[in-house]
């Protein structure tokens, strides 16, 4: 497991041990940033459910200003910690341990909003990803222009809108799906100018 490109190019990552852990895979990655390659740089960047930090550290390569991970599982932690001391502990980063669901009680998370990238990554037998959209929605942590993308398995259907969010794009690599989702504009045209993917 390695960052594909930028600054870390070819870095290679701790990998987790068993399947409890699911980072997401080079193929789908590459494709991710080939979608979000405009919008990185300088970028803030919120990692949910990050697991071993594949995306956010990828982000940082690619010129990323600020990374947040966030995610439960001590061995998940664990594994970041040991993937940004690969990396050389970049000073842009922020690790929290919690719940995605409950990150609106966490004061670091809403300090650090709002965020231009949001990737959210929870286990694929997760059905409550409808909620989640809704309380980063209501919370404000997506910066106007911002862009959340939701890595799910193929089966689990998102809705087309949620509060003041909608999907903007849906993309499939084998069985996982990427979906994208930006605030609601008046228009597609307003869309198209605000640099909608």
């Amino acid at each position: 497991m390695r960052v594909i490109a930028g600054t870390q190019k070819g870095r290679r990552l701790k990998a987790p041990v068993g399947n409890r852990i699911r980072p997401t895979s080079a193929r789908v990655r590459e494709a991710l940033f080939s979608i979000l390659s405009p919008r990185v740089s300088e970028a803030k960047v919120l990692d949910l459910c990050c697991g071993t930090g594949t995306i956010g550290l990828e982000a940082l390569s690619r010129g990323a200003s600020r990374v947040v991970f966030v995610d439960n599982h001590l061995d998940s932690l664990q594994l970041l910690r040991d993937n940004l001391k690969r990396c050389g502990n970049p000073n842009n980063t922020v690790s929290v341990s919690s719940d995605a669901w409950n990150i609106v009680r966490q004061p670091q998370i809403l300090k650090e909003a709002p965020y231009d990238i949001i990737y959210v990554d929870p286990p694929y037998q997760h059905q409550e990803i409808g909620s989640l959209l809704s309380r980063l929605a209501t919370q404000h942590l997506l910066s106007d222009n911002g862009i959340i993308v939701v890595e799910h398995f193929w089966k689990t259907a998102l809705p087309r809108a949620v509060n003041s969010l909608e999907q903007v794009r849906q993309t499939r690599y084998g069985d996982t799906i990427l979906t994208f989702f930006q605030y609601i504009r008046e228009s597609h045209a307003n869309r198209r100018v605000s640099g909608n993917i």
